[in-house]
């Protein structure tokens, strides 16, 4: 009886899903994958954030955590937003996010190597354009961390609560 059951409830999910099982995935209405960010974004325009969306987060997924980084930085890579502690029931950021500690919805911001709060847009020496990797992560708890982490606290305090990853990989050159 459980095992007809548990058929029974997989096969009415793949009915209403379409007969897939939803990966997390995260996009920019701003800018396609592979494609370039707009200069608003960067620091050759209002270095706004750009809008972010996603979906097909985790059964579980009680936070979620963002990181935006260039591995194509001179010395090393270049960490440019941490954002961490998001509402599972966030579907995105918004264009312009607030360089504050304390997000509304609750989220806390991190320190970019920019040694500041909140978001720094793409700002690479003249020459080949850089990837800018903006990853999601989908965690099974709620981070233990004050506001202004850095990339490498946030990473260590995921380890072992990563449910399910994304990105999406917007381009720049001055």
């Amino acid at each position: 009886m459980g095992k007809i059951f548990v058929i029974i409830i997989l096969l009415l999910f793949l009915t209403f899903t379409g007969g897939e099982v939803m990966a997390l995935e995260i996009k920019s209405p701003a800018f396609e994958e592979g494609s370039s960010i707009p200069k608003e974004y960067t620091c050759e325009g209002a270095d706004l954030s750009p809008p972010l969306t996603w979906r097909g987060a985790p059964e579980g997924t009680k936070s979620l955590a963002l990181i935006c980084d260039d591995p194509d930085a001179p010395m090393m890579t270049w960490v440019h937003w941490v954002v961490y502690n998001i509402p599972p029931e966030e579907r995105g950021l918004s264009e312009g996010i607030p360089k504050e500690k304390r997000l509304d919805n609750g989220a806390m911001q991190g320190i970019t190597d920019f040694r500041k709060i909140g978001y720094g847009g793409p700002a690479p020496p003249p020459g080949r354009p850089h990837r800018y990797f903006f990853k999601l992560y989908a965690l099974d708890t709620k981070l233990g961390l004050e506001p202004g982490a850095t990339k490498k606290e946030l990473l260590k305090r995921m380890e072992g609560h990563i449910l399910g990853e994304a990105q999406i990989i917007g381009k720049f050159k001055r």
